[in-house]
């Protein structure tokens, strides 16, 4: 699944291809993905231009004059540029036409989602989700939402209300990182544990970033942009720590879990 740094790699490379385009056509081939009423959805994108991309937690946000489309990757999303006259492919389901070339949401999945929203309502659109994982969020912040619930760390830090942009992987490495079991409750968390994995997550996600993501499975980037920062991972998918020791690999949550027994007693 794609991660905050593949998200963001995701974004930076279609900066540099899709902005100030005028969209010309738009083609729905499967239209679950689309959470507006599809003639709304075109009529508001058509003839208009893409004058920015943020991002928010895993959120992609197009910008253009007086909207915002949300889009979300979910498992396996992803967007490639192609010319206008190749062939659809089986898993392309958005097509958005400019004049020399398209833009394709691939989704093998079909779980990602596309919403256009008011500029107005950016906002509350994302009231439930926390800071990013990667942003200058104090130890405070994190000490008062984990500190009074049993549920182990892994959990909490998957929870995209608490903090955002941290998923399996990014996970298993901050708490690694930071020494800490992730069966481990939040209930049994101090304020330095908090510093230890808001440090680590800023700056195993912000390296992330540096090597465009992390290529595993069958996450790669959009456009060919394959990420390197799986050459930098500790324990996610590993078979042996460092340390020598065997890495773990169990169920948390219904997630699978990659720790060391030794460093993260």
């Amino acid at each position: 699944m794609p991660e905050l740094a593949e998200v963001q790699t995701v974004r930076d490379t279609l900066k540099k291809q899709v902005l100030r385009k005028k969209i010309k056509d738009i083609k729905v081939l499967y239209d679950k993905i689309i959470e507006n009423d599809l003639n709304y959805f075109k009529n508001n994108l058509i003839n208009n231009e893409f004058i920015d991309i943020k991002r928010k937690g895993k959120y992609l946000i197009f910008e253009t004059e007086d909207k915002y489309l949300i889009s979300h990757l979910r498992m396996e999303g992803k967007y490639f540029i192609k010319g206008k006259d190749e062939e659809i492919q089986k898993h392309e389901h958005i097509i958005f036409y400019f004049d020399n070339f398209t833009l394709r949401y691939h989704d093998t999945r079909k779980f990602g989602r596309m919403e256009l929203i008011s500029k107005d309502k950016l906002e509350s659109y994302f009231n439930n989700l926390g800071p990013d994982a990667n942003s200058d969020v104090n130890a405070d912040y994190l000490f008062k939402k984990i500190s009074n619930k049993d549920i182990p760390l892994k959990t909490l830090l998957l929870d995209q209300s608490i903090v955002a942009g941290l998923g399996n992987i990014y996970v298993d490495e901050v708490l690694y990182a930071s020494k800490i079991n992730p069966y481990r409750f939040g209930s049994s968390t101090t304020l330095k544990d908090c510093q230890n994995i808001l440090s680590a997550s800023k700056e195993i996600l912000n390296n992330a970033i540096k090597y465009k993501g992390t290529t595993i499975r069958s996450y790669t980037s959009s456009l060919g942009v394959y990420g390197e920062y799986q050459n930098f991972l500790c324990v996610h998918t590993k078979d042996f720590c460092k340390c020598g020791e065997k890495i773990k690999k169990e169920k948390i949550g219904g997630r699978s879990t990659y720790y060391c027994p030794k460093c993260q007693k």
